[in-house]
């Protein structure tokens, strides 16, 4: 695969390693969010079908990414949102925990940290292993994991660093315990491949507005057997049965559409957002998933040797597409990242980490000026 910059409008001299943050719109992508609001100016030749055909298409296509049905894919607009289906549905009880890599992004903690609350359960937060030992974050989450254990939740990667976990273990783990397995997939979901025939997640959400290249504030949510039925926490006209038929809605419906519609958030047909996230999905469909992650190891590959007589380093368990660059002093990440902002550099500070996240529309030279920035704040 070669640099797909062309497909992107980003200028010359920026070096914009931060996809993790936001991705970047492409054209194609800016292009169908336009025709979209074009739409919007004169809507009279909107039909009650608009309302149905295309998120059925975004359906089918972030279903064929993961490897599930359409059936089982909820259009909501934020990963809290998603959450809150397996929240909405879990009462807990003293005695019970909810496991949890420690810092967790705050919107797949809070819904459980309130749930706890509630039932006078325990949130059981996992540290990361100390540098030097033998141990895995993934050792850690298994050894937490007990008859006691009601929930299990994580994201993919630890979206401070890019530290993988290993579901498919931490799944079964959970499983065996009859505790609900929840994963958070928007800091992978697009750049490594994710099959929820074989990871078996209970739920799965994933944010558009990263890896997917889509717009802010649509997310989708994949939702297993065990909730499937559950009860939604918003009721709204689109979820119901035979919605369709505009002339009908005063007949007041008790069943919701076939599978996980019934959790779709109100107003999903947003004639901007889905035909925006519909040209993304197509394109990531053309790269191919398991081509971007190799490119994304491509760019690093050379990295922390370059970086290695400096007082940075790169833990030896990360992501290709997201990684942490850490220091010995993380009070001076503030000043190197105003360095690195001043040659056009772009990461983030995530926890302790300078995070980086590189994906297709960067180049060799990208990684180069990280590198040099990097040496010459520290220099």
């Amino acid at each position: 695969m070669e640099c797909q910059r062309h497909l992107f409008s980003l200028p010359e001299d920026q070096h914009y390693l931060n996809c993790a943050y936001m991705s970047p719109l492409l054209k194609s992508v800016e292009a169908a969010g336009i025709v979209g609001l074009r739409r919007k100016v004169n809507p009279a030749e909107l039909v009650p079908a608009d309302f149905f055909d295309e998120t059925h298409e975004l359906r089918r296509l972030f279903a064929r990414l993961v490897n599930t049905t359409p059936e089982r894919v909820a259009l909501v607009p934020a990963v809290s949102y998603g959450m809150a289906i397996a929240s909405h549905n879990t009462r807990l009880r003293p005695g019970q925990n909810v496991v949890i890599p420690g810092e967790e992004f705050p919107s797949n903690v809070y819904a459980w940290m309130a749930q706890c609350q509630h039932g006078g359960a325990c949130l059981r937060f996992v540290e990361r292993p100390d540098q030097g030992t033998t141990d895995s974050w993934t050792t850690r989450l298994l050894d937490a994991i007990d008859r006691s254990t009601a929930v299990v939740t994580l994201s993919t990667v630890h979206w401070t660093d890019g530290t993988p976990f290993d579901v498919d273990r931490i799944g079964r783990r959970a499983r065996e315990v009859g505790a609900l397995f929840i994963v958070d997939g928007t800091q992978s979901i697009g750049a490594v491949p994710f099959d929820c025939a074989q990871v078996r997640p209970d739920l799965l959400v994933c944010a558009g507005y990263k890896w997917l290249f889509g717009p802010y504030q649509y997310c989708f949510a994949v939702v297993g057997d065990r909730l499937l039925d559950a009860e939604p926490f918003e009721h709204n006209w689109i979820t119901r049965k035979n919605s369709q038929d505009f002339s009908a809605l005063i007949n007041y419906q008790s069943e919701f559409q076939p599978g996980a519609q019934r959790f779709d958030a109100g107003e999903r047909s947003n004639f901007i957002l889905v035909p925006m996230l519909l040209e993304a999905l197509k394109q990531l469909e053309r790269w191919g998933i398991a081509n971007i992650r190799a490119y994304c190891a491509r760019l690093s590959s050379g990295l922390a040797e370059t970086l290695a007589d400096s007082p940075f380093s790169l833990g030896t368990e990360r992501s290709a597409h997201l990684f942490g660059v850490r220091l010995p002093d993380a009070g001076q990440i503030p000043a190197i990242l105003a360095e690195l902002r001043r040659r056009r550099v772009y990461v983030s500070q995530r926890g302790s980490s300078i995070r980086v996240s590189p994906h297709v529309y960067n180049r060799t030279e990208d990684i180069q000026a990280l590198a040099e920035a990097l040496l010459r704040a520290v220099g």
